[in-house]
């Protein structure tokens, strides 16, 4: 069998196990790791081994999916002593991806946290501010910019979301999960909310008094939820949704069910009137204020 042949038989059995080959194939027995279309940018996921002397043999697969699998020439099993050595650089491999992910979070954080560092209070008057009917609360301000602050359970800052005048929202890549902007006041909360926008935990922690984690995004509910759990043991959680009503499979309340669920946490939903706009708790109070402005 011809190395090109080999090398093709390799790609083949990839892609049949649902993982894409990268370009070119280096059939060295070393371990490549690579980038797979779809994943974050600069992230390389997945990897593969191949070496060709003796009989050609080798695995692939990806950190993110968990894929992993073995091939061989002529189809026939590994021996031991291949699999112990390809497990040796996948396990290798695995520990340094792990080590640069940490740098370059921990190089992210010392950026994002003299950001914060150099920024004054929020103005009041922002225009975002304005527009969604909420205080600064923690927001600082650089330029036209709000910077939102983003900790994790210690208390630490590791990312920022910055907010421009129109509502664009910015995020540096770096950590993110787990990841929360809190408002209000966390000494011994007997209640705590957990929601996905920082508009939307300003309305919330102003209409109850209860400090409010913003987690973000929907993804990032459930991991934001446990991690409000083992930091404060015995408060209530109240996952508030976003009701993406307007949205195929409504992710708001999708990822809120399930992270309340993991979490035993309460969940609540805004209810919309037929035929509004709108999908979360800030909407909503806005929606409120127009009524009590017409006199309804």
């Amino acid at each position: 069998m011809h190395m090109h042949d080999t090398i093709q038989n390799f790609r083949t059995a990839m892609l049949d196990a649902g993982l894409t080959p990268p370009e070119a194939i280096e059939a060295d027995g070393q371990l490549h790791r690579y980038h797979v279309e779809g994943d974050k940018a600069g992230s390389k996921n997945a990897y593969y081994v191949l070496h060709l002397d003796g009989r050609a043999a080798g695995v692939f697969g990806s950190w993110k999916s968990g894929l992993r699998s073995t091939w061989a020439a002529d189809g026939k099993r590994m021996s031991e002593a291949e699999r112990e050595a390809f497990s040796k650089l996948i396990e290798a491999a695995r520990l340094k991806a792990q080590a640069e992910r940490r740098a370059e979070h921990e190089a992210r954080a010392i950026e994002a946290r003299s950001e914060w560092a150099a920024a004054e209070p929020a103005n009041p008057a922002h225009p975002y501010l304005i527009r969604k009917g909420v205080k600064p609360h923690n927001l600082r301000q650089r330029g036209g910019l709000l910077i939102v602050p983003l900790f994790d359970a210690f208390g630490l800052l590791w990312n920022v979301q910055r907010i421009q005048a129109d509502g664009g929202k910015r995020f540096k890549p770096g950590r993110a999960g787990g990841l929360f902007s809190p408002i209000g006041d966390f000494n011994e909360p007997r209640t705590i909310l957990i929601c996905e926008g920082w508009a939307t935990g300003a309305t919330l922690h102003e209409e109850t008094g209860h400090p409010v984690l913003c987690a973000m995004n929907a993804g990032s509910l459930l991991p934001v939820a446990t991690a409000a759990r083992s930091a404060w043991a015995g408060a209530e959680l109240v996952i508030c949704a976003d009701n993406d009503r307007q949205t195929e499979g409504n992710p708001g309340v999708t990822y809120a069910t399930a992270a309340a669920k993991a979490t035993g946490a309460k969940l609540i939903v805004p209810e919309f009137p037929e035929g509004v706009a709108g999908s979360d708790f800030n909407d909503l109070a806005a929606i409120r204020r127009k009524g009590a402005r017409h006199g309804e």
